[in-house]
């Protein structure tokens, strides 16, 4: 049986380790041996046949995403770096994988290079050399300086594949990574990466479904849609509010007003729902192309983070969904939003879209080892 190393760092939200997740899961059940490596905050999560291996965890000190802490919030030092490090190449070679994956780098996550770059070495010297392979979203940084898009062309000649985990008839790669040309050859789309359950059940139907990820960064959101909730004409739905695991602020529920945490059937509430309120992550983005009828984006972004709104933007420009920017989010433009979504074409009326990205990526590897 062929052995997959995934690497996997998840930062501020917990979207790169639930899409890894799948992938390890599906990759397991289409007959590899898969070893999911994270090193992101301990999480419970559905891996199916795959194993699992927590490293020493760190995560974004901020919402800024530039700086790395141990989860307590004090600052990595080199000690630790060599810790991790060394239990990362130590695990990689007594595994001894056919294929190694490394997700979002060299597109992102450079912050890692104290451990990745050993971690590429270590594979381009083993012998056979397993074959290497970048495992991205659809949409990267927009404002990556050109110094960094050619640091990113230049290690992605040690990748023998990049896959991209989106569908080109929707957004292509290049729309947001400059350096589109000197590696398309070796990049592949797999289409999105979902999560693949019916999503059934009946609980939800015809609500406003507000949903927020993780929670780490969604608290005004949350306000805002409490707020704008008596404005428009959905003031008669249920509204349910999916707080996330630990929000900062939370809402107090009302006659009418749900509030509860993030839930396991948020796929199927989604189905049931008129309307989806959400951020634009990857995740929940798939979620909503998969299943909801009509959708309003609000994506979380800073100066530096475009991924999010780039991605409900050109995503508003198909007629998919609607979009307010987050700084121009208030209770009076997220019920305008809602105006517009609900008098514009439901998703399902859009041709499907490629959200078999899972599946794909398992017959890629396959032919390529093959």
């Amino acid at each position: 049986m062929k052995r997959i190393f995934l690497h996997v760092q998840h930062l501020l939200g917990i979207g790169h380790v639930r899409r890894a997740a799948v992938l390890a899961r599906t990759l397991a059940a289409s007959g590899f041996d898969v070893l999911l490596v994270s090193g992101g905050a301990p999480l419970r999560l559905e891996i199916g046949g795959a194993r699992f291996h927590q490293l020493p965890p760190l995560r974004a000190r901020d919402a800024g995403l530039r700086a790395l802490s141990r989860l307590d919030g004090s600052p990595l030092d080199e000690a630790f770096e060599v810790e991790r490090t060394r239990t990362l190449l130590e695990l990689f070679h007594a595994e001894a994988p056919d294929v190694l994956i490394v997700e979002q780098f060299p597109f992102g996550r450079t912050q890692l290079r104290f451990e990745l770059l050993p971690l590429l070495g270590a594979a381009q010297a083993r012998r056979p050399k397993p074959l290497i392979v970048s495992s991205v979203r659809d949409i990267v940084r927009r404002t990556m300086s050109p110094q960094r898009v050619r640091e990113a062309v230049d290690l992605c000649r040690r990748f023998d594949l990049i896959l991209i985990h989106g569908d080109p008839a929707l957004i292509g790669f290049d729309r947001s990574f400059a350096g589109w040309e000197a590696i398309g050859a070796r990049a592949a789309y797999t289409g999105y990466v979902a999560e693949g359950d019916e999503a059934t059940g009946t609980e939800g139907m015809g609500e406003v479904i507000v949903s927020v990820g993780g929670g780490a960064v969604g608290s005004p959101l949350l306000r805002a849609a409490a707020g704008a909730r008596a404005q428009g004409t959905l003031a008669d739905r249920t509204w349910r509010l999916l707080a996330g695991a630990d929000p900062h602020e939370p809402i107090a529920a009302a006659d009418g007003l749900i509030v509860e945490p993030a839930r396991a059937d948020f796929r199927a509430l989604l189905r049931n729902a008129a309307l989806s309120i959400s951020q634009a992550g990857y995740n929940t983005v798939v979620d909503t192309l998969g299943c909801a009828d009509r959708a309003v984006l609000v994506p979380f972004g800073t100066e530096r983070e475009t991924e999010q709104p780039d991605r409900a933007r050109w995503l508003a420009e198909r007629g998919l969904v609607t979009c307010v920017p987050a700084a121009d989010l208030s209770s009076h433009t997220l019920s305008a939003a809602i105006e517009q979504a609900m008098r514009g074409p439901s998703i399902r009326s859009f041709p499907p879209f490629n959200l078999d990205g899972a599946a794909t990526t398992a017959a890629l590897l396959h032919r390529r080892l093959a």
